[in-house]
């Protein structure tokens, strides 16, 4: 009975009240600031609703397909590297859909809940795994991984994100309400943060980004806002604050910046975008809940390149979307 009561709850929840929606049309794919290009699907997407509610609900995980995609990297527009939590995969997209370990040797690692990602100016990923708490590295040169916390233990680790300005590596850990800097070799810098609602406090923090300036963008998920700190960590500002109407948060899951600095928050029961300024002040949203073009269901992570190509996990539509930044920033 609860698990019907919440799947009712997901499936109606519009998560805007009627006053701030502001509804495309059925054929339209372009919002004030940002058109729609393309998605990334598979042959899951040729699915039923029914039948892929029933599938996300029975755990039915096809291997070669993109079942619930969480987090994304982007080597150009036409090649991804994502995160499959519902298959438990690292995907290669170019062409076609291929598992990243499959290039390797099969079922070299095994994972159970894989979060974030990020890479180095090397090309490089480091991904998490909130199940086996640890952080990994993927070589693209030799094609291997390895194990950067082995002697280090991390509470539910998940979003992660690379400094380009000192090389280090920042980590989320949910359950201990804090972030983690690591050196690329997983030696601890220092922990930040513990529970609160004060600042540098964190209530499961989900997610991270860093500017190109170094400073660091905290997706606070339950105290329902963003902490801004320096490249030190210390704490520079916040924004945001629980609502059902635009500027507000439900459920705020990926964030990235575009090159203009706007800050860009997808959030989950709201299944839209929401795009704020450097100060935090609301511009615009796009997107709606829905299965076509341009629409979300449960959006998690996102990704903008330097093209200001921006990249959404549609995780519960089994889709990346791509849309691309116009009329400035």
């Amino acid at each position: 009975m609860i698990k019907h009561c919440l799947i009712f709850f997901i499936l109606t929840f519009s998560g805007f009240t009627k006053a701030s929606q502001q509804n495309i049309s059925e054929d339209s794919l372009t919002f004030p600031h940002v058109v729609w290009l393309k998605q990334f699907q598979n042959e899951i997407n040729n699915l039923k609703f029914s039948e892929k509610l029933s599938n996300i609900i029975l755990g039915k995980k096809n291997d070669i397909s993109l079942s619930k995609p969480i987090s994304i990297i982007a080597l150009n527009i036409d090649s991804l590297i994502v995160l499959d939590q519902g298959n438990s995969q690292i995907f290669e997209i170019n062409n076609k859909i291929v598992p990243l370990k499959s290039v390797i040797k099969k079922n070299v690692l095994k994972f159970e809940s894989l979060v974030g990602i990020c890479s180095n100016q090397e090309n490089d990923y480091y991904f998490t795994d909130s199940k086996l708490n640890k952080v990994f590295e993927y070589n693209s040169k030799n094609k291997s991984f390895r194990i950067i916390n082995d002697s280090l233990i991390l509470n539910q680790p998940t979003g992660i994100a690379y400094s380009n300005v000192d090389n280090n590596i920042w980590v989320v850990e949910t359950a201990s309400h804090r972030l983690t800097i690591l050196k690329e070799d997983g030696t601890l810098i220092k922990h930040i943060g513990k529970r609160g609602n004060g600042d540098s406090e964190f209530n499961f923090p989900t997610n991270l980004c860093i500017a190109d300036d170094g400073n660091i963008y905290v997706v606070d998920a339950m105290n329902f806002r963003i902490q801004i700190l320096d490249k030190n960590g210390e704490f520079l500002s916040t924004f945001g604050s629980v609502g059902d109407a635009s500027g507000y948060f439900a459920r705020p899951k990926g964030i990235a910046l575009d090159t203009f600095g706007n800050i860009y928050i997808s959030d989950a029961l709201f299944h839209v975008v929401q795009v704020f300024d450097t100060k935090g002040n609301f511009l615009y949203r796009f997107g709606e809940q829905g299965h076509k073009n341009a629409q979300f269901w449960m959006p998690s992570g996102l990704y903008i390149d330097k093209n200001n190509y921006i990249y959404v996990a549609d995780s519960y539509n089994s889709r990346i979307q791509i849309f691309k930044l116009v009329n400035g920033g």
